[in-house]
């Protein structure tokens, strides 16, 4: 519980503050240029906050921070916590979802291009984020067949490749590998593709044109018809771009529309006046937030560490944080940026354009959302008919096992909420109590301990905190009658064999429903029994992934363990480098010692010795 005492020690300097709740969980970041202030504000009786804030504060159990040399800093700070924590309380992008970026390894000699769904602070360049995914698949087959971009996943800074790949036959890389291509000419082409992701193709245009009449006068033909090409494939592209405005600028122009179960926020991306694409984002805070405010809280998080930020961002209404968001844009672009909120002429115009469509998309998405409700009631409908079941089975939990030979057992536990996996309140079980291939009291273990765990929270009156406080309508185990069998037995001991329980096996998808002889076998089409495949493959997918970590661990551990003469931490260094045990077996004597602290001997030592394992 937050005490008058600690509101006191605050320091009265700018920086980032991190609610959390008693179970120690971050359930809302924010900034402030003097964190005393900002944070005691909360906690004041007379404070008149929103429904959301004060339900927020009721939780706060403790404040931690983290203080900055400016509210510039605690605004990047602050994003960072927001993208990896995802608090509960904060403005954020709803069902917090990865969208790709492309990504261009600048950190390299020779750098690749590809899509990625992870942002990380490792010297590359990103542009982003795409919520239209085949579009990008389209943008970036477009840059492929244009470029001429190395594909591969060799690390030219340390490894040496005798020969280039097929794809320098056939004119779709440049070689770099083998040394067929300079430095500087394969920096020119990455930049000729950071004007292309940046909506400048006028400008690559003419670049290209210039390039292709130099090589035609130096009668260097086949590259002059390189260029001949990709102009010619540039060309096509600005064909189909609209033009939006009568001035060659480059803006951001977005739009908000509202109700009470969110926010869509619509971002035009405006390049040399056409536009260049448009992209749109679902945000958790509905229209008790004002528009302002919400914003405030997504502007950032957009930009943050994008590749490219316009000349001017055009808005529709003035965020409380103008000012900050401004400076943020500046920094990060390395010169002026204009963030307006027009209120006439053709910009005016534009911003009205992104605010109409803005609430065509929020009707939409409305629209097929009603839909999707809908088709999973009649699912779960069909499901709660064919299983007999008192009520619709809204929360289903899947079991399942994964070992070899009773070695790293493990079981997995998934829970579906209105047909939807909810991957928060998944659960895995490392097993304890079976020794070798018992998969039927390895389900055992793992039904007793979450059940007994949920029975212990309700009766400690935690059920609302609790990770196991929740019981299904539906418990689906993959197996048949066996697995089905002891996991009732379990059931029944605990004084729960009033929740519904069944087991679907794989062969012919055949349903095991208690005291009863012969499976139920509903349709392949069956959209119940699809649902309850997703359930089971799920739980299946989720006992795998943990059985394959551990093993891998254990491999790894058995194997370097057993490498004398080296420490820990040359043993991280090792693995670090090279990423795996097969890849240091594998390695030459050069690349070993290119390791810190790895002389001659000692990586003839260590090659000695993994040869043997």
């Amino acid at each position: 519980m937050v005490t008058p005492e600690d509101l006191k020690i605050l320091p009265d300097k700018p920086g980032v503050y991190l609610m959390k709740d008693a179970n120690g969980k971050i359930i809302y970041v924010g900034k402030a240029i003097s964190l005393k202030n900002r944070v005691r504000s909360y906690f004041q009786a007379s404070r008149n906050l929103s429904p959301r804030i004060q339900s927020m504060v009721n939780l706060v159990d403790r404040v931690e921070y983290i203080t900055t040399n400016s509210e510039l800093e605690a605004l990047v700070l602050e994003c960072n916590f927001i993208k990896e924590e995802h608090p509960k309380y904060n403005i954020r992008m709803r069902d917090d979802k990865q969208y790709p970026w492309v990504k261009i390894t600048f950190q390299e000699t020779f750098p690749q291009v590809y899509i990625t769904r992870k942002m990380k602070k490792d010297g590359s360049k990103y542009y982003g984020p795409y919520t239209n995914v085949s579009s990008l698949r389209e943008t970036f087959r477009l840059i492929r067949r244009i470029f001429p971009l190395r594909n591969c996943k060799h690390d030219l800074d340390r490894e040496q490749v005798e020969r280039p790949c097929l794809n320098y036959h056939i004119k779709r890389c440049l070689a770099p590998c083998a040394g067929e291509v300079t430095k500087e000419a394969y920096h020119e082409m990455i930049h000729q593709v950071c004007l292309f992701l940046e909506g400048r193709q006028v400008e690559l245009l003419e670049k290209l044109r210039r390039e292709m009449s130099e090589a035609a006068g130096k009668r260097e033909y086949e590259k002059a018809g390189r260029y001949r090409d990709q102009a010619n494939d540039i060309g096509k592209v600005l064909e189909k771009q609209k033009v939006v405005s009568d001035t060659e600028d480059d803006s951001d122009i977005f739009g908000i529309a509202q109700d009470r179960l969110g926010s869509v926020v619509q971002v035009f991306q405006v390049r040399q006046g056409k536009l260049l694409g448009r992209e749109y984002f679902l945000l958790s805070e509905g229209e008790e937030t004002p528009r302002e405010e919400v914003l405030e809280s997504f502007l950032p998080q957009y930009y943050d560490g994008a590749g490219f930020i316009p000349r001017e961002v055009l808005l529709p209404v003035q965020p409380e944080g103008l000012q900050l968001i401004t400076e943020m844009l500046r920094s990060q672009r390395g010169s002026g940026v204009r963030v307006r909120i027009p209120q006439k002429g053709e910009k005016f115009q534009l911003v009205e354009m992104a605010m109409e469509n803005a609430n065509v998309l929020l009707e939409q998405e409305r629209t097929q959302e009603m839909a999707k409700e809908n088709r999973i009631q009649e699912i779960l409908g069909e499901l709660q008919k064919e299983l007999l079941l008192d009520r619709l089975p809204l929360r289903v939990e899947g079991f399942d096992i994964s070992n070899t030979q009773g070695q790293e057992a493990v079981a997995s536990m998934v829970v579906f909420e209105n047909g939807v996996p909810k991957g928060s309140e998944y659960r895995r079980f490392k097993i304890k109590t079976i020794e070798g291939p018992n998969d039927f009291a390895m389900l055992q273990e793992a039904v007793r301990r979450r059940f007994t765990k949920g029975l212990a929270e309700r009766e400690n009156e935690e059920a609302e905190a609790g990770k196991f406080s929740k019981f299904p309508d539906l418990l689906l185990i993959d197996g048949g009658k066996g697995q089905l069998s002891g996991v009732r037995e379990v059931l029944e001991e605990l004084g729960l064999e009033s929740i519904p329980t069944i087991g679907l096996a794989k062969q012919e998808e055949e349903i095991f429903l208690p005291e009863q002889e012969e499976p139920l076998r509903l349709s392949r089409r069956s959209s119940a029994l699809m649902l309850l495949q997703r359930v089971r493959d799920e739980a299946h997918r989720f006992a795998i992934t943990y059985h394959k970590s551990l093993r891998d661990k254990k491999t790894v551990k058995s194997n370097l363990d057993q490498v004398t003469g080296i420490g820990p931490k040359r043993k991280q260094l090792l693995l670090k480098t090279f990423g795996s045990v097969r890849r240091i077996q594998n390695a030459s004597l050069e690349d070993l010692m290119k390791v810190p602290g790895i002389n001659a001997k000692m990586a003839e030592s260590i090659k000695a010795q993994l040869e043997t394992l």
